[in-house]
């Protein structure tokens, strides 16, 4: 039997996914500046000095906060990019912003977290957080490099300056891609401006009686966002 499978394994992977359950609860009632984990411990049954074996200090807890999110993020893109033809990338892209427009609405709160204002005195992990916070961004740089590949890109003419050129040189290094540089800077602002738009209306910036269903805003503003990337 392998370590993973033993009861005492499995008790502690239990236990954890409690954890981060009720944490993710506290964040949407109380906001992540207010996160204890003595009120985890208390809603988790046991006192909190027992809480501590599986999670050392509240910082910890918002790491496993921001991965979860971040990964549950992620799995709701990827299943909605899933269900577009792989030929089709304007649907595609058009996916992945509808996905996280969604998933916003439904968790405002571990948004906030990921997206929002900063929690005072936390700062997540990079060797931790970076890879399932690059998830939504890597899966759009995907559709980007299919469609280019594909010959269904139209590349805008226009210049890009010195040190930004090596900057995406160095980026096109690392991800292995193949597009020009002018289409990973229409990217960039793709990217930006999608969850500039998911954020308004998360954070209800556009005030309540402005638009009769921010939905049709969001609809317009994403086929601009698909078409800024030289996909229609």
């Amino acid at each position: 039997m392998t370590e993973t499978s033993t009861p005492r394994s499995r008790a502690r992977e239990q236990t954890m996914r409690d954890i981060v359950r009720i944490g993710r609860a506290h964040l949407a009632t109380d906001g992540a500046a207010a996160l204890s984990l003595r009120a985890v411990a208390r809603d988790l049954g046991v006192v909190s000095s027992a809480v501590y074996r599986y999670v050392a200090s509240r910082d910890e807890l918002l790491t496993l906060l921001v991965v979860d999110g971040y990964d549950e993020l992620g799995d709701a893109v990827d299943a909605a990019v899933g269900e577009v033809d792989a030929a089709d990338h304007a649907g595609r892209m058009a996916a992945v912003g509808r996905a996280v427009r969604l998933w916003a609405l439904a968790e405002p709160a571990t948004y906030a977290v990921l997206f929002g204002s900063p929690v005072p005195g936390y700062e997540a992990p990079p060797e931790r957080t970076t890879g399932p916070g690059t998830r939504v961004v890597l899966r759009l740089v995907e559709v980007w490099e299919d469609a280019w590949r594909a010959g269904a890109l139209a590349v805008p003419d226009e210049p890009v300056a010195p040190r930004l050129a090596a900057d995406l040189a160095r980026i096109r290094r690392d991800l292995d891609l193949t597009v020009p540089d002018a289409v990973i800077a229409r990217g960039l602002l793709a990217w930006a401006s999608l969850f500039g738009c998911v954020s308004f209306e998360v954070f209800g910036q556009y005030g309540p009686d402005t638009f009769t269903d921010t939905g049709d805003v969001f609809e317009h503003h994403l086929r601009a966002l698909v078409e800024s990337v030289g996909l229609g």
